[in-house]
């Protein structure tokens, strides 16, 4: 792979990293409570995006099986440097805990929506870039964004919060994530074209997925 490709997907796993230190902080945009990654994780479906229209749905695949990883050995390295016993000076582990000592329901919420969110995305853009032959790019970023974002909210917090906050509560929060990420995507969408479009000029590739297996545990 290119050198574009590997910075393409530095920038996705570097998002996804970043989206969830930052979402410890919760924030109020236009009366909708979010999290604070929302600033940069739907940065990573538009970088998604990207991987799977220019290299296909299997080089999007690869390099989100890599971004789980890559959370993995942050998760861990940050539950080991919690679990280890501060210095006797040291007046920072209860705001350690605070920021970084998500509970293990919230990082198994978190974990399930990302692979079912990204690989919905990625599938539904392979698809309708197939359906479409190639053409008006914006329906299938937003669309599959529309699809994967809505799968990624819904899990999330239905995992994370199911049971200890009132049903109408869960539909309003699912709903206002939803909105904030489509909305972002859509804004993101000429940064998106041109990104594509210079990528597809540079690289010499534009991959259709018309014999592509699509089981995301595929390696």
């Amino acid at each position: 792979m290119s050198w574009r490709f590997i910075a393409c997907a530095a920038l996705f796993v570097t998002c996804l990293l970043t989206a969830n230190v930052v979402a410890a902080k919760l924030v109020a945009v236009a009366g909708v409570v979010l999290p604070a990654a929302i600033v940069v994780f739907p940065l990573s479906y538009v970088v998604a995006d990207v991987l799977t229209e220019v290299w296909g749905y299997a080089a999007a695949r690869r390099v989100i099986w890599l971004g789980f990883g890559c959370n993995l050995v942050m998760v861990a390295a940050v539950w080991a440097g919690g679990a280890l016993p501060p210095a006797p000076f040291w007046t920072g582990q209860a705001a350690w805990d605070a920021i970084l000592g998500q509970t293990p329901r919230i990082l198994g919420a978190s974990f399930a929506a990302y692979l079912v969110g990204e690989f919905t995305n990625a599938f539904t853009l392979a698809r309708l870039k197939i359906a479409t032959e190639g053409r008006w790019l914006w329906t299938r970023t937003i669309g599959s964004t529309v699809v994967g974002q809505a799968v990624d909210s819904a899990v999330f917090v239905g995992l994370a919060f199911g049971g200890t906050v009132p049903a109408g509560a869960l539909v309003w929060i699912m709903a206002g994530q939803w909105a904030a990420k489509v909305l972002y995507e859509a804004a993101a969408t000429p940064l998106t074209y041109a990104a594509v479009g210079w990528l597809k000029a540079r690289e010499g590739v534009d991959a259709f997925d018309h014999r592509t297996d699509f089981n995301p545990l595929r390696f």
